[in-house]
């Protein structure tokens, strides 16, 4: 999500690093973008970009197999705008190079958009105001928040979602806690 003052010149960045990417094996030098899993991610991407240009979404870069890539599992990093919650891309969790950029003019719309979905993993957005950090964080139905980084995970914090996207933790000592069985012993009336 990216906030309509500044959505044009996002996208225009963002195509500018995504053009910068190099499409190739993992293994291969240079190369900064690999293949996707099997031949049904890469058709599952290619319906999500194509219902949502089907349905309004522009199409800023890649959208499709390359062709000199026919063998392997390759896609192109895909950028659309104009994303609504009516594409699949808004319900159904793509997996694959897709950056599919909805707008929102406020934070309260902003955070209903968010939470519109029946997956709750992680949340990521960027702010330098404190309050709204704690009043963001606190309100997005997920079970981690990212703010300012991708990098959330750390053997020292709590890793699970919320919603189908779990349920309980792992890592931390909140995770130690899905492998213990708590018994409780109550004692009363020993004088009797």
């Amino acid at each position: 999500m990216v906030h309509e003052k500044v959505k044009d010149e996002f996208v225009a960045r963002l195509v500018r690093r995504v053009q910068s990417l190099k499409l190739g094996h993992g293994l291969d030098e240079g190369t900064t973008q690999g293949p996707l899993v099997n031949a049904a991610a890469v058709k599952k991407v290619s319906e999500h970009v194509q219902d949502a240009l089907e349905k309004g979404a522009i199409l800023h870069a890649g959208g499709k197999v390359p062709s000199d890539k026919k063998n392997g599992f390759f896609y192109e990093p895909t950028i659309i705008s104009n994303v609504t919650r009516e594409m699949h891309v808004a319900e159904d969790e793509t997996f694959g190079p897709l950056a599919a950029i909805f707008s929102y003019q406020t934070e309260e719309e902003a955070i209903r958009l968010a939470n519109a979905t029946e997956f709750g993993l992680a949340g990521y957005f960027f702010s330098r105001d404190v309050g709204r950090v704690m009043r963001v964080a606190g309100r997005l139905e997920c079970g981690m928040v990212g703010v300012n980084t991708g990098l959330i995970s750390a053997p020292e914090t709590p890793f699970g979602g919320v919603k189908e996207s779990g349920l309980g933790r792992e890592g931390s000592k909140y995770g130690l806690a899905e492998y213990q069985n708590i018994k409780s012993v109550t004692i009363g009336n020993l004088d009797s």
